[in-house]
């Protein structure tokens, strides 16, 4: 959940705020998005003032702006509530790094996340679906999505890439709930200190040890041991991509199946032609938006961009909720339809920073999607 707050007299509204619904707008976003321009101000949780980016076209020409920067650590960051507030002091991973120290350290993951490598995945991610499935219907009804798929699915696949013991699931699963959904900054902070306490434990472990399976070993011995990254540095990017690897794959995997169940002509759709579901995935992605922010920002020097002045220091908040349902871009958006070419959706970010693992999320939730379909009927 978000962190709410008043509206303050300066009129600039607060950002961000709690939706009623899992996949519409809060009806302020709605008000943001009616405004004239594609930026609006916004008051943030402790009253700064920040830059919200409303509109596709000027989000997609901002989150490619290299005067525009992503470090979190700046004192001038725009933190959207307490909780990320009180991570400014931890050592970042490389989504925070700017060109050019970020490229290369991106490189160090990204052959695992290639689109041929994620291909070669998906006997092994249909196996781990249609186990847990099994398993969910053979316990009878009722089940429980989350628990017993939602959750498990896409944390074997991310431990198994990693090299991360899926023996110890509920540790982290909890631990990456608290750090990504806590109000409370000092219970994310001691999630955070689970993570770190828990990941840095593996990569002493591997250290100096034979070469095993999964990333977090190559990258001990690739990267840590010829010091071309730190211990820290590294244990920062394992926290990324094994909280990144699993929780927003299991919130879309469960709102996904909500939301198909509550437009059964969509459904019905689906059943008839398997093939829709690449694009019944892309148009899921657009329409949940379940991250609000696609991305932070700093203002590096002055931009002028759709009439408005960004000031050097300026925070900026791209905001892929609201910019998906831009209706200069996708025609009656906040109709879901399954049949939308939606693959151009923002939920991913854009430019240099865009997630690392949207080849792996989009072939997670096609194999989800068709298995669940397949067993079960996609009956509400």
């Amino acid at each position: 959940m978000t962190e709410t707050v008043t509206t303050p007299p300066s009129g600039a509204p607060a950002f961000p705020s709690d939706r009623t619904c899992p996949y519409h707008l809060p009806d302020r976003y709605n008000d943001l998005r009616d405004q004239e321009g594609s930026l609006q101000r916004v008051t943030l949780y402790d009253g700064r003032k920040a830059w919200l980016v409303t509109g596709y076209d000027t989000a997609r020409k901002l989150l490619a702006d290299p005067r525009l920067s992503s470090d979190r650590t700046h004192a001038d960051f725009p933190a959207t509530s307490g909780r990320v507030e009180s991570f400014r002091d931890r050592r970042p991973a490389f989504i925070s790094l700017d060109p050019p120290e970020h490229g290369p350290k991106r490189r160090m993951t990204i052959s695992e996340f290639t689109v041929r490598r994620i291909k070669g995945m998906r006997a092994e991610i249909e196996q781990i679906v249609h186990g847990f499935l099994d398993e969910m219907v053979a316990s009878g009804p009722p089940a429980d999505l989350v628990s017993q798929f939602a959750l498990p699915v896409p944390s074997m696949v991310i431990c198994r890439m990693l090299g991360v013991p899926y023996a110890d699931h509920d540790f982290f699963q909890d631990a990456s709930r608290r750090l990504i959904q806590s109000p409370d900054a000092a219970e994310a902070r001691a999630a955070r200190d689970d993570l770190e306490g828990y990941l840095g434990g593996l990569v002493d472990t591997l250290r100096g040890e034979p070469p095993r399976p999964g990333l977090l070993s190559t990258l001990v011995r690739e990267q840590l041991e010829k010091g071309a990254i730190d211990r820290a540095e590294l244990v920062a990017t394992a926290i990324l991509l094994l909280v990144a690897g699993h929780e927003t794959t299991a919130s879309m995997t469960s709102l996904s199946v909500i939301t198909l169940l509550e437009h059964p002509e969509q459904c019905a759709a689906l059943r008839g032609d398997p093939s829709l579901v690449p694009g019944a995935v892309e148009e899921l992605l657009r329409y949940l938006a379940i991250a609000d922010i696609a991305g932070g920002r700093i203002a590096k020097a002055d931009i002028e961009i759709d009439g408005q002045h960004i000031r050097a220091g300026e925070g900026v908040i791209v905001t892929n909720s609201i910019a998906n349902r831009d209706g200069s871009v996708f025609t009656d958006p906040d109709t879901f339809d399954v049949r939308r070419e939606a693959r151009h959706h923002l939920s991913f970010g854009y430019g240099v920073h865009q997630c690392l693992g949207q080849n792996l999320a989009r072939l997670e939730l096609e194999v989800i999607l068709t298995a669940v379909g397949w067993r079960c009927r996609w009956t509400g």
